[in-house]
């Protein structure tokens, strides 16, 4: 079972990266649970989850230097065949993936949204979908490894939209 600490940061799928802010114990119907308080860093929303449900909803630590290396590879991929279902078909699958809260997926989302977009318009759906596939995944990204190291290559830069 995964365990976090305050002050630990942690990964909310479909939401962001976290703070822990507080542990704290509370009794509901009798019951006396433990509850992580995790601030998500882009929003500012807070978030309880009882210790107990940390893996059923997903929460996770950031990710290592070695796994954001595998993602920046991901990023770097161009010869990846797009599906070319209608694009509510391909919301909703891109969906699913950011729900999973597996960075890769949401890479391979970033990806596909991104070599999509140089061939054609975007829908306004899958333009909000590649922001917020962006936002989850630079603040992990930058987190795990140094921006200079993240932002080295050109395809990267591109892909997060930072001019040089």
């Amino acid at each position: 079972m995964v365990t976090f600490k305050v002050g630990d940061n942690a990964v909310y799928p479909g939401h962001g990266v976290g703070r822990v802010t507080a542990i704290e114990t509370k009794e509901i119907l009798g019951n006396k649970q433990t509850f992580y308080s995790i601030q998500i860093l882009d929003t500012g929303m807070k978030i309880m989850i009882p210790r107990d449900n940390v893996e059923s909803v997903g929460l996770r630590p950031i990710i290592s230097k070695e796994e954001a290396g595998r993602v920046v590879s991901i990023l770097r991929e161009t010869d990846v065949k797009i599906d070319n279902q209608t694009w509510n078909r391909r919301y909703r699958e891109y969906m699913e993936k950011i729900k999973t809260g597996s960075v890769f997926e949401i890479a391979e989302v970033l990806r596909d949204l991104f070599l999509l977009k140089v061939d054609k318009e975007l829908s306004f759906g899958e333009r909000k979908m590649l922001d917020t596939a962006r936002t989850l995944l630079l603040k992990e990204l930058t987190l795990a490894t140094s921006q200079e190291e993240l932002f080295k290559e050109e395809e990267v830069k591109a892909i997060f939209g930072v001019t040089p």
